[in-house]
């Protein structure tokens, strides 16, 4: 199953969105969450969500979601919605959405307020108060139970858990990456569905010199390393391959 991505940066041409078309169907067990419309800007060109997001206004973030999102209406898509702004998840949930995508963990009330009572799944990541501030796998087991906590309090059971490898502030190195995805089977303990969002990262661009475009092959590596170690959702921008490297792991793995 494929979920589309739709971000509040995103920069949206009438069309873009038929790039999550492509592919072969994937087995349940993955979905493939491309984002059609990247946003524009350095975060964009080295890999969705690496570095420290560059505040935007709400006017802005919230007319340019709503345009992307009038062009997934009516299209049959399941669209996950992502933004972290909780004046901008109103504007989403106008539109047919499927679940939202919180980098920051839920630590705004009034966003998980929102979530609770649209009944959406969500994608949350391991986030104490600012996205990145979990440095190194403890951290980030600290984080993840502060959020598991968040969303017990709201009430909320349908929820993927995303352990936030990448580069988000300067405290992170590229070491910490490659430690997460080394042990990103520890993250089973909390039993929850686990995200796999690695998809042309720099740590994997810092290790074979290549531009965001140039790393399909070490994100597909890193991909199927970490769905040996359970993860259940793959979130890429590059879909057919993602979807085949899934096909091919269930194939050899699974036996399906």
């Amino acid at each position: 199953h494929h979920v589309v991505g739709a971000r509040e940066d995103a920069a949206v041409e009438p069309g873009k969105c038929a790039a999550a078309r492509t592919g072969a169907a994937a087995p349940p067990h993955e979905i493939a969450r491309a984002v059609a419309n990247h946003g524009t800007g350095e975060a964009a060109e080295r890999g969705d969500h690496e570095l420290p997001h560059v505040a935007i206004g709400c006017r802005s973030g919230r007319g340019r979601i709503d345009e992307a999102l009038k062009e997934l209406d009516g299209t049959g898509f399941t669209v996950s919605v992502d933004t972290m702004n909780p004046w901008v998840l109103d504007v989403c949930l106008k539109h047919e959405i499927h679940a939202v995508n919180d980098i920051a963990g839920f630590c705004s009330e009034a966003y998980v307020k929102r979530v609770a009572g649209a009944g959406l799944p969500a994608i949350v990541m391991a986030t104490d108060y600012t996205p990145g501030d979990a440095v190194g796998v403890e951290a980030t087991h600290t984080a993840l139970a502060t959020v598991m906590q968040r969303c017990s309090t709201a009430g909320i059971d349908n929820y993927v858990l995303d352990p936030g490898i990448g580069l988000w502030t300067p405290f992170r190195s590229v070491d910490d990456d490659w430690e997460l995805s080394r042990r990103f089977d520890e993250f089973l303990r909390y039993d929850r569905p686990l995200l796999a969002a690695v998809s042309r990262k720099s740590f994997i661009g810092n290790l074979l010199d290549r531009l965001p475009q140039e790393r399909l092959a070490g994100s597909l590596a890193v991909t199927m390393d970490l769905l040996r170690k359970g993860a259940a959702m793959v979130r890429t921008h590059d879909v057919r391959e993602t979807v085949d490297t899934v096909r091919v792991f269930e194939r050899l793995v699974k036996r399906r």
